[in-house]
């Protein structure tokens, strides 16, 4: 047979070669060999090949590999992951939650609160064992709660059980709820200190300060200190400076036995509270600013707006207001409201800024040198443009009204579209500084920047040019184009708070400063980090000759009876201001702006107010404004003098 077995095979019997090589000849007996003899001729020799054993050999390589590598997956691959488990199922933890720090205004008023709360968690490995009476219990637990079942079914088919085999079904639980919950005597209920976020002046102060929630997955990735149950900034400054205002939880760690009885409790670290931050915010202030908007938006019949107060010597911001506002505590509820509540317009809106570009363009004119503080322009209300593919129809550009002679000074008083038509693109025998150059104006003014002021979601404003439009509409730049984003319409954009920082530079004489919420953070009576001022841009050596004469033209409008900001001049204090008025979605509504800055020889206090779709244009912006200069007066600049 050589290097081969042989097989010796009969029906429902198979033996090898070797069993019965041990047989002797007086182990059988005579009807042993007469049935091997009646059987030999069924018996079939079948050799087997070397490639037999190969092919084995093969598959128990394969067999092999296969279970290391699934040794090596669950212990390197998920190795934490069943380490967690066999934690979890030797000992319980008892989060020690602690305290975010209190934010304050500039003069050391509260701006939130911590008030206790309860958590309560289910752990379901010490619900009964049967799932029906698991979802009858999960039932009964939500509606003690007030939660609906498809909500908490979602919740929990959501979670990623491999981070904790707790489950947070409740942030603030009622003492009713707490003491329902308790008389049911459920296992695997737990109820756990905690502590909610209260704000001192509701609204108000939502979308400066933010809002808080539990983190998930992606945020435990991206930050490995985190941990699943811990809560977070989201929004405002509570996200911004969230490390600094998020403190460290104390643990605590009950140790059971085989059959869960617990046989050891130990503190693993006490809790320390976050840090305290001291913002620039007038808390009083930023109740005016928001009440006094509300009422009007209100009055209006109204929904959407912003204010925004800096002082323009140093960024700081003062005042900080979003309409539609939000409650902190109730966030699923601003997700679903219209008006997109939790939109923080101030930093994240696009708008044109109608009007309020022109001290800008002001400044680029007088500057660039086509005009000078004589140059006087006669707007009789229009100018037409000739139009070359249909010579009969030449474009019209309207002013808002006819304005007659006027310099640099009553076209910024009497806002004149015609004035600042001609010096931007040029009519007649009046040559235009043009489109290149007013780019370079807006970008000396860095409205197509962040300004950096320290909350999320800050976005870039957008400047037009002949290059964008040819490749983005397949078009020419046309001189009707340079006109329109002369006064702050076609397809220009800021934001507010670019638009506010770039008039906080024409106060001051040409210096940008980074807009500031926070001033410093304590920790206890320690300074951790201060938030200094910081200058972004100085543009004073280029409009220095020229600033003086915008800043006056500014200023009439609001001294000027022609002005259309008159009636601040009843206010003891100089102000200088600009209303603006955009036409937007072709024409169907307006957006009203005013900026403007005070006291005039001395600036400390520069303000914005935006109407979305306003009746009446700029002028539902001034009284709003008018009421906040005037508290301003009353209570923070008269009581110095």
């Amino acid at each position: 047979m050589g290097s081969r077995f042989m097989v010796f095979c009969r029906e429902n019997h198979t033996y090898s070669a070797p069993y019965f090589a041990i047989m002797t000849h007086s182990d059988l007996h005579l009807e042993d060999v007469l049935t091997d003899r009646s059987d030999d001729a069924d018996l079939l020799e079948i050799p087997v090949a070397d490639k037999v054993f190969r092919v084995f050999i093969l598959i128990t390589g394969v067999l092999f590999l296969a279970l290391a590598s699934e040794i090596l997956y669950l212990n390197m691959g998920k190795g934490d992951f069943f380490e967690k488990r066999a934690a979890a199922n030797m000992s319980d933890e008892k989060v020690q939650p602690a305290a975010r720090g209190i934010i304050f205004d500039r003069f050391g008023k509260p701006l939130l609160r911590n008030e206790p709360a309860n958590k309560i968690f289910i752990l379901p490995r010490d619900f009964p064992e049967s799932p029906e009476e698991r979802v009858e219990l999960l039932r009964k637990i939500g509606d003690t709660l007030d939660i609906p079942w498809d909500d908490l079914r979602r919740r929990i088919e959501e979670k990623d059980w491999g981070q904790s085999d707790k489950f947070l079904i409740s942030a603030d639980a009622t003492h009713n709820q707490m003491v329902a919950l308790t008389a049911f005597g459920i296992k695997g209920v737990y109820i756990e200190p905690s502590f909610k976020r209260i704000h001192e002046v509701p609204l108000a102060f939502s979308h400066v300060l933010g809002y808080t929630g539990l983190v998930n997955v992606t945020d435990m990735k991206n930050n490995e200190s985190l941990a699943i149950d811990d809560e977070i900034g989201r929004a405002g400054i509570e996200a911004y400076y969230d490390t600094y205002l998020r403190g460290v939880n104390g643990k605590e760690v009950f140790y059971r036995n085989a059959r869960g009885k617990i046989e050891e409790q130990r503190s693993v670290r006490e809790p320390a509270p976050g840090n305290t931050l001291i913002t620039n915010i007038d808390r009083d202030l930023q109740h005016v600013m928001y009440t006094r908007l509300s009422d009007a938006l209100s009055s209006l019949g109204r929904n959407v707006g912003a204010a925004i107060a800096m002082n323009p010597k140093n960024g700081e911001i003062l005042g900080f207001v979003n309409i539609p506002s939000f409650d902190a505590r109730n966030i699923q509820a601003a997700i679903s409201a219209p008006f997109e509540p939790l939109f923080n317009r101030a930093v994240s809106g696009l708008y044109n800024p109608g009007s309020t570009i022109k001290p800008l363009v002001g400044v680029a004119a007088l500057t660039e040198g086509v005009i000078d503080t004589t140059t006087k322009i006669f707007s009789k209300g229009y100018i037409e443009v000739p139009n070359p593919y249909n010579p009969s129809q030449p474009g019209r550009f309207l002013d808002w009204q006819p304005n007659g002679w006027v310099d640099i000074y009553d076209a910024l008083a009497k806002s004149s579209n015609i004035y600042f038509y001609e010096v931007t693109g040029g009519f007649e025998n009046q040559r235009g500084i043009g489109i290149e150059a007013l780019k370079r104006w807006w970008q000396k003014f860095m409205l197509d920047k962040k300004t950096g002021i320290d909350i999320a979601g800050e976005r870039q404003g957008f400047l037009p040019d002949p290059e964008w439009k040819e490749e983005e509409k397949n078009d020419q730049w046309r001189v009707g184009d340079t006109y329109n984003v002369s006064i702050g319409q076609g397809d220009l954009l800021v934001t507010p708070i670019a638009l506010l920082n770039y008039i906080s530079a024409i106060a001051n004489g040409g210096v940008f400063y980074k807009p500031r919420i926070v001033k410093e953070i304590r920790a206890d009576e320690f300074v951790v980090f201060e938030n200094k001022m910081e200058s972004i841009a100085d543009i004073r050596n280029d409009i220095r000759d020229h600033v003086e004469d915008v800043r006056e033209g500014m200023r009439r409008v609001v001294t000027e009876p022609y002005g259309s900001a008159h009636s601040l001049s009843q206010i003891p204090m100089e102000i200088a201001a600009k209303t603006g008025t955009a036409q937007v979605q072709n024409n169907a509504k307006v957006n009203a702006f005013f900026v403007g800055f005070a006291p005039f020889n001395d600036p400390e206090i520069a303000l914005l107010i935006l109407v979305e779709n306003a009746r009446e244009g700029s002028l539902n912006t001034i009284p709003v404004a008018k009421d906040i200069f005037l508290w301003y007066y009353e209570n923070r600049l008269d009581t110095r003098q």
